[in-house]
């Protein structure tokens, strides 16, 4: 019976989220010049380039796994495949709003095995001064010192991610690490997609959340900061 389901939601998730394995995106120039050292990362999605910086003398375990990701390219070819918004959270939750990218949505849609590397220390918010604040990413995870390559973006403020917040029972909240600089518009665009045909699916917490439409992320690389030299 649990294979049947996972085939069947497989089966749905494949039509409603061709988009990411048969669009492309242009390959064209980062808004960025590349640099090979640098704490700052330009994603190429679908629905255009988002620039973040990074923390890691605040977050220095949390960056250095995501950095490890990056330039392993081990995001490219990822996707945003969920949002979570005021009105598709089950009742009794405690509301957020943020959109999750990482390996995940390829698993779901056709099985293909996540790469992963060890999962990284916990870095809570009361440790590294780092917050849920609007345009945060942050480190999706189970038990604390789970988390591996899936990652979040609050699109609002969300106090309760934070380290004593209540999303999480653990009250561990979750690991900032880093800003999103540009592309914030982009992010509140992905997050406001329809997500109704996962309504259905057995998907535990995720039911009703998953993306009908996928974006791809085409890469993940560093760039130079604002007005930095490229080496």
């Amino acid at each position: 019976m649990q294979n049947r389901r996972r085939v069947e939601v497989r089966r749905v998730l494949l039509q409603v989220c061709c988009a990411i394995l048969g669009s492309s995106i242009a390959l064209g120039a980062f808004a960025s010049e590349p640099c090979s050292d640098s704490n700052w990362i330009e994603m190429r999605t679908a629905s255009g380039p988002i620039v973040i910086e990074l923390f890691p003398e605040k977050a220095p375990a949390t960056v250095a796994n995501f950095l490890r990701y990056v330039d392993a390219k081990r995001l490219d070819d990822s996707s945003f495949y969920r949002s979570v918004r005021l009105d598709n959270q089950r009742s009794g939750e405690i509301p957020i709003e943020v959109v999750q990218g990482g390996q995940y949505g390829h698993e779901l849609v056709d099985g293909r095995a996540m790469q992963t590397f060890a999962p990284v220390a916990h870095e809570t918010t009361a440790s590294s001064g780092l917050l849920h604040r609007r345009g945060a990413i942050s480190m999706a995870r189970a038990a604390p010192g789970s988390a591996t390559s899936e990652f979040f973006i609050s699109i609002q403020d969300n106090p309760e991610l934070d380290f004593g917040g209540k999303r999480n029972p653990d009250g561990q909240g979750f690991a900032v690490f880093g800003q999103v600089r540009e592309g914030m518009t982009q992010l509140d665009a992905i997050q406001r997609a329809a997500t109704g045909k996962s309504q259905d699916m057995d998907l535990g917490p995720m039911r009703g959340q998953l993306l009908d439409q996928q974006v791809a992320i085409a890469s993940v690389r560093r760039v130079c900061a604002p007005n930095a030299t490229k080496p």
